[in-house]
């Protein structure tokens, strides 16, 4: 089942639920005012048609059938037509007199229609109208009803039509109503896609933090305690800032935040901070500049933040560089995003980072780890395009374009071409 088909059935499941009630009574009460409405009227109308047969106890059994049969329209629309149709019909043909008794079939023939059958309605409403003529024929020998039949005949076609209208009305409020509902579900599924991803860059580049930092203190506990203790520093202060960003990013999931955060969404006013971990973890990082700066989107300056940390994250765990190279170029309708490292360490096997080969197209030349994936699927979702893998001249590139919809300058903001940071 599509997932609009799934909401159109949940949104029709709640209008019928919240029908239930009404649904159960209207039908009976308004079987019992037609009832009355036949009883009454018949027996006024009749005052004025001396010719016709007087009415009876039979006739009221008729007429209170014909009424109350209608108390089961809402289950069974149809065959309630058809028996009120017939019962009308039975009524007139044993020369009782014309009145409102055809109220209660034309409620069945709304009913009918309203539920959407047609062959039926439309079977039933033809053959008592032949049927009616019969009986005044009948009843009238000698006399053709043309005008009454045709003035019959284009009072029902006028009924139906209005029917039928009022059924498409409703049916184009239920999918509007399903609509927006499965625009809701998707608004919430690429939400909670948003929120994995962030989950994800954040513990990368965390735990590759304390990895490292951890590996440093084991390895000079004994012969250097106090960068020991420097880089447990480091490992405290990472770990602090993984619970925070995590309980940013899950408080969004959770709903439990009422208050506005007290920290800022990530973007690239936190680079330096970023690069600054990125060096203290013993990779040397030069960021370099090019372009007066722009004022960014939200969308854009966190996935350009996301994608700079999962490259510094992943040149650490994978490809034994030495030194990386974070460079940006701003232009009035795009940002480019280019992360290099020197790989001059071991390369990494198939599925991590440096495995995967990613082109314009967004097709990857082989089974990438999550990290380039989650690279690749920031980009797209922004209408960018990606270039990662292997440079020609030794070590590894992650290139991303982001389009900047309305960017516009501002003084100032980022370092310099060519500035060094760690």
């Amino acid at each position: 089942m599509s997932r609009v088909s799934f909401a159109t059935g949940r949104v029709a499941g709640r209008w019928a639920r919240a029908g239930g009630a009404v649904a159960g009574v209207w039908p009976v009460a308004s079987a019992v005012l037609v009832a009355v409405v036949l009883l009454v009227g018949t027996r006024g109308a009749a005052a004025s048609q001396p010719t016709a047969r007087p009415l009876d106890l039979l006739a009221d059994a008729l007429l209170v059938a014909c009424s109350l049969v209608l108390a089961l329209r809402a289950r069974h629309p149809s065959a309630v037509l058809i028996v009120s149709t017939a019962l009308v019909l039975v009524f007139l043909a044993l020369g009782y007199p014309f009145g409102p008794l055809f109220l209660a079939p034309l409620v069945a023939l709304c009913s009918a229609v309203l539920a959407g059958h047609r062959r039926v309605p439309y079977t039933t409403t033809a053959l008592a109208v032949l049927g009616l003529a019969a009986v005044h024929m009948l009843r009238n020998p000698g006399a053709l009803p043309l005008a009454g039949t045709a003035a019959w005949v284009a009072a029902l076609v006028a009924v139906i039509a209005a029917c039928e209208g009022w059924r498409a009305r409703r049916e184009r409020i239920l999918q509007a109503d399903a609509a927006r509902e499965e625009a809701a579900l998707r608004k919430r599924s690429d939400e909670r896609l948003r929120i994995a991803q962030e989950l994800h860059d954040v513990l990368g580049h965390h735990v590759s933090l304390i990895n490292v930092q951890a590996g440093v203190a084991l390895y000079l506990m004994d012969d250097d305690p106090e960068q020991a203790r420097t880089a447990l520093t480091a490992i405290k202060q990472s770990s602090r800032d993984l619970l925070r960003e995590m309980r940013a990013t899950l408080g969004v999931l959770r709903g439990v935040d009422a208050a506005p955060p007290h920290h800022p969404v990530p973007g690239l006013a936190d680079l330096q901070e970023l690069v600054g971990d990125a060096c203290a973890a013993g990779l040397a990082v030069r960021v370099e500049v090019e372009g007066p700066a722009v004022e960014l989107p939200p969308g854009v300056d966190r996935a350009a933040y996301r994608i700079v940390q999962e490259a510094l994250t992943n040149t650490r765990r994978h490809s034994g560089a030495a030194t990386a190279t974070v460079r940006l170029r701003y232009t009035a309708d795009e940002l480019t995003v280019r992360v290099d490292d020197d790989g001059g360490g071991t390369r990494p096997t198939r599925g991590a980072m440096h495995g995967a080969v990613d082109v314009d197209d967004g097709v990857s030349g082989d089974a990438g780890g999550s990290g380039v994936a989650g690279m690749r699927e920031r980009a797209q979702s922004l209408g960018g395009t990606s270039r990662i893998g292997p440079r020609p001249d030794g070590g590894f590139r992650v290139e991303v374009r982001l389009p900047l919809p309305g960017g516009r300058r501002v003084a100032g903001g980022g370092p310099g071409i060519g500035e060094r940071v760690g």
